[in-house]
């Protein structure tokens, strides 16, 4: 489907590019403009910056760039139409009828998918106060868990009956279709064809986003047949799990100064039930880049609650790193004689729970303790190993006093001079340093020599021919003038100058929009161009308005050096003979004109 150019302008206008973003990113101005920590990577320096005069955005660290359209396109995992629907309807903006194809599947919209949802929430709601239907999910929450019914409540727990057609016969009586269903992991199709519920004899669990949507569910078996205890939806049109908390809804409005990250539902429900009504969990997934980034917005230390086993330490271990990648504070909760919060407030109560939080340890007092249980330090040869050990991992802090502090700790421990070990930690952080050089080295070698270009490969054929046209296709991009230049063929210009096939591309899509009715607008590329490749076109743009020097002056020279870079191009890849014949022509050429 085309969308007409003027309701694209009306989006655009009507869609402030700083509070779009300021919704995932924190920005903070910066003379003209506003920078903050790139919401595609891990970063401690800002390098994303947004433009409000041009309403774009671009990361000079892994070049992400466009504009409202292409942002949510990445933070949403959209397709462009998608983020187009989501833009217009946040903007109050309705579009035009499509014209589908009949047979074609239909994406369920966002908006519909989060009125099915809310609709599941209170099938499974009602299910579970119904005194015979819900009666072993409400044994299971109260008699089990201990909750009470008010807690119940607040939660929109329900229960998913142990029934393969429960759900969708109440679903399908309000106008949704089992396509819509299984889009939105509702219900699933048997390899015979027939739709069943997806979610059966379970505590079903609604996940509801920050601004009141039910986005997803999780279903928690009470029947103890099935195989997965836990059952959660996968990624939809309207959630995706490496981007939303468990009863973040809730906590956001409790957690300024501390967030508790507990491994799962049951364990955020019984500590919002003592009290801790900032608590989260992720949702059936480790926990990822993209959480631990949302989590910056709310708060400014988060005690990691997993628990106590091996693997709920390991995963402590890993979500330590992922959150000093975001600069967050980190403490780590531990629980002695409970395997987690759940049971750990069923057994000591409230307030113990509260001095375990405040007596948590930081990152570093947890790895020092998870390194000195393994080794026996009173034996030379294990206090060299833990040693070694705990010097790399304070090479890794980035600040100075913080390791003087560190190394201080380890030598009270080992008993270790504190110069040896701050020798040892300033061997291993060069060390790392130079290796982490020398691997920036060789991929920017090979960036240059366009050997690790994804976005144009054919660059690494011809690097000036590249160059030139990037030039060009910056211009183009930014200048009304130099594309009424092409048009009107003051400078000459065709898709056959160009030696890569996606400069080659961008190319012929600017000069369509320049030519079509409705003429060029940045946003439209974003129907034919990915993200990624949204980003390197924002590159390219950004890197021409840092210029003084985008006159007619330079467009005709990038043109020139662009087709003489393809001759010489062509010279190298041809035939002794084609080469040959070509002198030969050439020659012919130039004697007809002597003679003319």
């Amino acid at each position: 489907m085309k969308i007409p150019h003027q309701v694209i302008e009306s989006i655009k206008d009507r869609t402030d590019i700083v509070e779009l973003i300021n919704t995932r990113v924190t920005l903070k101005r910066a003379g003209s403009n506003y920078n903050g920590l790139c919401p595609f990577h891990s970063e401690k320096t800002p390098s994303f910056t947004v433009f409000p005069d041009t309403q774009s955005f671009f990361c000079f660290g892994c070049e992400a760039g466009g504009d409202a359209f292409t942002f949510i396109m990445r933070t949403e995992n959209l397709e462009y139409m998608d983020a187009v629907r989501l833009l217009a309807g946040r903007a109050g903006i309705d579009l035009p009828e499509e014209d589908r194809d009949p047979n074609a599947p239909q994406i369920i919209s966002r908006n519909r998918l989060y009125e099915m949802n809310k609709a599941a929430a209170r099938f499974f709601h009602r299910c579970l106060f119904d005194p015979e239907i819900g009666r072993a999910g409400m044994a299971y929450l109260k008699e089990k868990r201990g909750l009470t019914e008010d807690v119940i409540r607040h939660f929109g727990l329900g229960y998913a009956p142990d029934s393969f057609s429960a759900l969708m016969p109440e679903l399908k009586q309000q106008g949704y279709t089992e396509q819509e269903m299984k889009q939105g992991f509702l219900c699933g199709i048997s390899q015979s064809g027939r739709p069943y519920d997806y979610f059966r004899n379970r505590v079903m669990f609604p996940v509801i986003d920050t601004v009141g949507h039910v986005v997803a569910f999780s279903g928690r078996d009470v029947g103890g047949e099935s195989k997965a205890k836990y059952l959660n939806s996968s990624d939809t049109p309207g959630f995706s799990k490496r981007r939303n908390l468990f009863a973040l809804n809730f906590a956001k409005n409790h957690c300024a100064e501390q967030l508790i990250l507990c491994e799962g539902n049951m364990d955020v429900v019984s500590l919002h039930a003592a009290g801790f009504e900032n608590a989260v969990a992720s949702l059936g997934t480790a926990l990822t880049d993209d959480q631990a980034r949302i989590m910056t917005k709310y708060t400014k230390q988060v005690v990691i609650a997993y628990d106590s086993d091996a693997a709920g330490q390991h995963a402590a271990h890993r979500a330590m790193d992922i959150f000093a990648k975001v600069g967050l504070d980190v403490r780590i909760l531990g629980m002695k004689d409970a395997k987690d919060p759940d049971e750990y407030i069923k057994k000591f109560g409230r307030d113990a729970f509260a001095r375990l939080i405040k007596s948590s340890s930081t990152g570093f007092e947890f790895k020092l303790n998870g390194v000195l249980s393994r080794y026996d330090v009173t034996q030379p040869d294990d206090r060299i190993k833990a040693a070694n050990e705990l010097c790399g991992i304070i090479a890794d802090v980035y600040s100075a006093a913080e390791r003087d502090v560190y190394i201080q700790a380890v030598a009270d421990k080992l008993k270790l001079p504190t110069a040896s070990l701050k020798t040892d930690v300033e061997r291993i952080a060069a060390k790392r340093r130079k290796e982490f050089m020398q691997h920036q080295g060789q991929q920017a070698q090979l960036a240059s020599m366009g050997l690790r270009d994804k976005i144009n490969p054919d660059a690494a054929g011809s690097m000036a021919a590249a160059s030139a046209e990037d030039t060009i296709i910056g211009l183009l991009l930014l200048y009304g003038e130099h594309r009424k230049a092409v048009t009107d063929g003051t400078v000459t210009l065709t898709p056959d100058d160009f030696v890569t096939s996606f400069n080659r591309r961008a190319f012929e899509e600017i000069m369509a929009l320049e030519t079509s009715d409705g003429g060029y607008d940045f946003s439209l590329l974003g129907e034919n161009f990915s993200p990624d490749e949204m980003g390197r076109l924002a590159k390219l743009l950004q890197a021409r308005r840092a210029l003084s020097e985008n006159g007619t002056g330079v467009l005709r020279a990038s043109v020139d050096a662009l087709k003489a870079a393809k001759v010489r191009k062509q010279d190298k890849d041809a035939d002794p003979m084609e080469k040959l014949n070509r002198l030969l022509e050439e020659k012919r050429r130039r004697n007809a004109d002597l003679k003319g």
